[in-house]
């Protein structure tokens, strides 16, 4: 059900290379969805009714979603899951209030001051996907960062459900609904992204696009970057799990699972330098897999190249192998779990102890879902108050502080063979500027 890769002995030099990783090319995707974004640039909302029409099987008239559907959606929501969803939004705005950045300023010299000063980008577009599953927690993981930025434009798209006429999950709109979001669109992939970068007669441009996606909804992210800002492009969801002989296996096999159960494509990986405590994850996942309701999902997921069991001869070498895969997801299950968890440099979120499984991150511990794939985890963070702010530099310096730091600038200027830049400082002044 799902392979191992033993490296007790030695680790290779080049360990991403030795690790499962999924097959998610999205280099062979971009010429796919190029001529799409092409066609809603120049087409705009035509082109965005089309192409949902041929990939999402809807003609829709309108991609905007009537506010009234949205607060319908939040009017007939099973009180249990509103509750579930209140008190995720409730916890996420906890941990990214506490993010928000206060404006330094320094000074550098008598006189002279730079000040970073933080502003929210001015409008966001938010991915929401649809596709084996219905996603209303990824609303609450982009909205809420991007309120709690300040952002004062908002508007959230997901891929229309046939099934629901045309429109996004009922539980996406209530999402929206609970957030005070009314600006929702029904419409996904390659299309939405362009309609956010280039606006449409119905949909404003936006400054940035956020939120997961399929491999197309990826490719028009690094199609579009600089078109529009990017949070990141991520693929198939992954969780690693760093254990020793004191992980319970059942609680291994089942977090594995979880994440399994999102996609064929899904990565789970166990890393542990216990060959008993390996057997007998595998005996469970064959009990557990047997159990779940998307057996077939989860099994394929497993057996593919992207998962494994790898076996290394102690804890510090599974540090190694983790920090090289940098999973999007990391849990640790060993003795002292939170010392070790401390020397991990690579992942998108560590979930530490056997209490602080990935589902939890995933829906209500606070923190964000939204993170890193692919091992991007080693140079990229999730998404956070930080992803919807910009830091601007202010320079403020009085006539003595610049006079004061003119003959050094001319001196920079004329090694770098820019003299116009040192004339555009002694243009301020009437004497010659002592050599």
């Amino acid at each position: 059900m799902i392979s191992r890769i033993d490296l007790r002995g030695s680790l290779p030099g080049d360990l991403r290379a030795t690790l499962p990783r999924a097959d998610f090319d999205v280099e062979a995707a971009l010429e796919k969805v190029r001529p799409i974004c092409e066609d809603v640039r120049h087409r705009g909302s035509a082109a965005v009714r089309e192409h949902t029409e041929r990939f999402d099987g809807v003609d829709l008239e309108s991609a905007r979603v009537p506010a009234e559907a949205v607060a319908e959606a939040l009017a007939a929501l099973d009180p249990a899951v509103r509750d579930a969803l209140e008190e995720a939004i409730r916890r996420a705005r906890l941990v990214h209030r506490d993010q928000r950045r206060t404006d330094t300023t320094t000074r550098v010299v008598p006189g002279g001051t730079v000040t970073e000063r933080w502003v929210p980008v001015g409008r966001v577009g938010l991915y929401v996907p649809g596709g084996n599953a219905v996603y209303p927690s990824s609303v609450v993981m982009n909205v809420v960062p991007a309120q709690e930025a300040g952002v004062g434009s908002l508007a959230v798209t997901s891929p229309p459900q046939k099934e629901f006429g045309g429109r996004p999950h009922p539980a996406i709109l209530a999402a929206c609904a609970l957030l005070g979001v009314d600006e929702v669109y029904a419409a996904g992939g390659a299309q939405a992204v362009a309609m956010f970068a280039y606006g449409t007669a119905e949909c404003p441009r936006a400054d940035l696009v956020t939120g997961p996606g399929n491999i197309y909804v990826a490719a028009a992210k690094r199609l579009l970057k600089g078109v529009i800002g990017i949070d990141s492009e991520a693929g198939p969801t992954e969780i690693a799990i760093l254990a020793d002989a004191t992980a319970d296996p059942v609680h291994v096999a089942a977090d594995l699972i979880s994440q399994a159960e999102h996609d064929v494509l899904a990565a789970a990986v166990l890393v542990t330098d216990s060959a008993d405590l390996a057997d007998a994850v595998e005996a469970e996942l064959r009990a557990q897999v047997a159990r779940t309701k998307h057996t077939e999902r989860v099994t394929a997921a497993l057996a593919g190249r992207q998962s494994g069991i790898v076996l290394v001869d102690d804890v510090d070498a599974g540090l190694a192998v983790v920090d090289a895969y940098a999973a999007e997801h990391l849990e640790v299950q060993t003795a002292d779990a939170g010392a070790v968890a401390a020397r991990v440099r690579n992942a998108g979120a560590i979930f530490v102890g056997p209490h602080a499984p990935v589902s939890l991150g995933d829906y209500l511990a606070g923190s964000n879902h939204v993170l890193p794939t692919g091992g991007c985890a080693c140079h990229s963070s999730g998404l956070s108050v930080q992803s919807f702010l910009r830091g601007i530099h202010v320079v403020a310096y009085d006539r003595n502080a610049l006079a004061n730091a003119t003959a050094r600038v001319v001196t920079l200027a004329e090694a770098e063979d820019l003299p116009a830049h040192g004339a555009a400082l002694k243009a301020r002044f009437d004497w010659e500027i002592p050599s």
